[in-house]
């Protein structure tokens, strides 16, 4: 990936500790090269009831037509499946980025859990 600028720059902030899509088996860790980014340090903080969001699990943007509420409740779709979001896993402040976020992973019996998401701004 290449340095970008302008309207773009919120995308590279993202890839601090996220991917732009929920490939199954490909990840992205913070290598260095988004350490100026704007949003770099709000996305270091970002917490939910689990814990700090890329401490432990990489995130990723997801469309609109992939988060909803269902009986109160926020669920994702990862790889053509509706998860329910733990209460605890939602990140309760404002979206700063804009697109919903979230941060799954395997769990050791090979389930996707979520260890945070962060409902789109416009929510």
């Amino acid at each position: 990936m290449h340095r970008l600028s302008g309207s773009t720059t919120l995308a590279a902030a993202v890839a601090l500790c996220m991917t732009v899509s929920v490939p199954s088996s490909v990840s992205a860790r913070d290598d260095g090269r988004y350490a100026n980014e704007p949003l770099k340090p709000w996305f270091d903080r970002l917490a939910s009831g689990k814990g700090l969001c890329c401490s432990f699990a990489d995130g990723y943007k997801i469309e609109d037509v992939d988060w909803d509420t269902q009986n109160g409740r926020y669920r994702v779709r990862i790889n053509g499946k509706w998860i329910l979001v733990p209460n605890a896993a939602v990140v309760t402040e404002p979206n700063r980025f804009g697109p919903a976020v979230v941060w799954p992973y395997k769990d050791a019996e090979g389930h996707t859990q979520i260890r945070c998401f962060l409902p789109g701004a416009g929510a």
